[in-house]
């Protein structure tokens, strides 16, 4: 595992055009996009997790084929996967923030089964987290717009 180590300033601002068009392409709140990046690699494109997942948006090595990003270290594409998921997941879930959330976590079978956020400590976590950052980023940059409603 390579936990993020990038501590510079510029990461928070470095990949804005990126994180800007994947969220008007997927029709994904930018805020919910930051949040994630944030809970995933605190913007450090270099993070590798435990199970594998790299990236910004720790994307895990078969989502990112199935998603058909070709270089998964790539911060643009990066960006732009784990967007995508976001919004697949989001039309899977009816634009369910917390769902949503949970599925990019520990998986959309997961969701399904449990019929909600799954019983495991790290998604509900990680849901109250990435729901966390997602709120104050949404107030800080005045975006009212919170649904993650099918485009």
């Amino acid at each position: 595992m390579t936990a993020p180590e990038d501590k510079s300033l510029a990461r928070f601002t470095r990949y804005d055009e990126w994180i800007q068009q994947a969220s008007r392409l997927y029709q994904i709140p930018e805020p919910l996009v930051r949040a994630v990046i944030k809970v995933e690699s605190d913007y450090d494109a270099r993070a590798v997790s435990f199970a594998g997942a790299r990236g910004l948006m720790q994307l895990m090595p078969d989502t990112a084929e199935r998603l058909q990003v070709r270089d998964i270290r790539d911060p643009r594409e990066n960006i732009f996967g784990g967007v995508r998921l976001l919004r697949i997941l989001a039309n899977a879930f009816n634009g369910d923030l917390e769902l949503t959330v949970a599925a990019y976590n520990a998986g959309e079978e997961a969701v399904l089964r449990f019929r909600g956020i799954p019983p495991y400590a790290q998604t509900r976590q990680y849901v109250t987290k990435v729901t966390g950052y997602y709120r104050r980023y949404r107030t800080n940059h005045d975006i009212v717009d919170a649904s993650l409603g099918a485009p």
